[in-house]
Parts: structure tokens; C-alpha cells; sequence
């Protein structure tokens, strides 16, 4: 039987619920073997816009999906050197993973409509199988863009890749607002992530990266 792996990368500040959610969703509509979760890299200006140090961010994922099998972390998006570009990503785990090991690239369906301006996409479309995650009942705008890049076989291999998850009302952005409101985060994030949060001050009013 063919292995299938999923890669999610994204910013994770912070890891929540929804995230792991969609995730196993995807993963169960699929058959998939593992998640694994990558935290991209922390520009030093992205800090100041409130966006945690690299250390934290990988930190609390693990503790999120800390005993769950589905579920693996890896730092390679946060410590290459230069631009985390998706397409050399999958490259290196193509190399990394046994042979005959198919790869799934999860994404949003924002990213699918911003993905024809992504680097190499048409490598990346062909060297991977993108799944993109939609909310029940929400249409996927034009892809006019897209097929014009990558052509309209693989544009249509991407539409039917599209799959609906749960409707997960949660962001990384509202979290980091309750937390410098000092309001509750209990139930948008594992208990753990919390406990963590609140030890390094992340997000707090003041503050853009936490302690170390």
C-alpha cells in the first residue's frame, strides 16, 4: 500500500484547534498516514507586526499534537536559508521520505486563488498533489489566473482536490487580540499551548515576540 504524507505549513502564531482539526479532516478523507506540521520562518520584520519568535511558534506545535500519532513536526521551513519557497520544500521531503511515498500539499482556499503568483507553481502542481481545505457550501472564485500558468488539466486536477472541511470559526489573530485583551483563550487552543502562551508572555499587551 502507498504511503501518504501531508505537509501544512503556515505561520502557526499560535498553533489552535482549527488547525488540528482540519487537518485530521483531510487526513481522514484520504487516507493519510501523517500530518506534518511546518512552521515557517520568522522574518525580523515580521516580529514587530506580532508574529512570534520562530522557537515559540515550533514549541507550542509540538506541545499541540504532543501524543498524537497522526501528527509530526518539522523545522524545516523555519531554519532553511533564504525564502521558504513550497516547491523546494517538497523537494527536500521527496528526497527525505521513502521512495513511492505520495506527498499532499494542504493549503486554504484563499492560498488556491493566490496560488498562480507562488513560485515555480507549475512545478510545484506537478511535483505534488494539492489538496485545499473549504467551508462547507463556499464557492472557489476564478481560477482563470492559475490555468493560465499551469493550464487547465492541472487546474482541473486541483478543482477536484478541493474538499470540504469543518467550519471552524477560529483564527491566530483573534487569539492573539484575547490575549492582549486579557480575556480567556481556554478551548480555541490546547491547554498546554495556553499554559505556554501565558509563561512567555507571547501577544501580551506591549509585547510582539514573548521571552525566550
Amino acid at each position: 500500500m502507498t504511503s501518504r504524507v501531508a505537509l501544512y505549513g503556515g505561520s502557526f502564531n499560535p498553533v489552535h484547534h482549527g488547525h488540528l482539526i482540519i487537518a485530521r479532516s483531510i487526513a481522514e478523507s484520504l487516507d493519510i498516514n501523517e500530518v506534518v506540521l511546518l512552521p515557517s520562518h520568522a522574518p525580523p520584520h515580521k516580529l514587530a507586526q506580532g508574529l512570534a519568535k520562530t522557537e515559540h511558534r515550533m514549541e507550542m506545535v509540538r506541545l499541540a499534537v504532543a501524543g498524537d500519532s497522526l501528527f509530526s513536526v518539522s523545522d524545516h521551513d523555519a531554519t532553511c536559508v533564504g525564502p521558504s519557497y513550497t516547491v523546494k520544500t517538497i523537494e527536500h521531503f521527496k528526497k527525505a521520505l521513502p521512495d513511492g511515498t505520495e506527498i499532499v500539499w494542504i493549503i486554504g482556499a484563499d492560498s488556491l486563488l493566490e496560488l498562480h503568483t507562488w513560485y515555480e507553481v507549475a512545478k510545484l502542481a506537478a511535483n505534488c498533489r494539492i489538496v485545499t481545505a473549504n467551508r462547507p457550501g463556499s464557492a472557489i472564485g476564478s481560477l482563470d489566473a492559475l490555468e493560465a500558468v499551469i493550464g487547465k488539466k492541472a487546474t482541473r486536477r486541483l478543482l477536484d482536490d478541493v474538499i470540504d472541511t469543518p467550519h471552524i470559526d477560529i483564527s491566530s489573530t483573534q487569539i492573539r487580540n484575547r490575549v492582549k485583551e486579557n480575556r480567556a483563550i481556554r478551548y480555541l487552543v490546547p491547554s498546554n499551548v495556553e499554559e505556554y502562551i501565558r509563561k512567555h508572555g507571547l501577544y501580551a499587551e506591549g509585547k510582539t515576540t514573548g521571552t525566550s
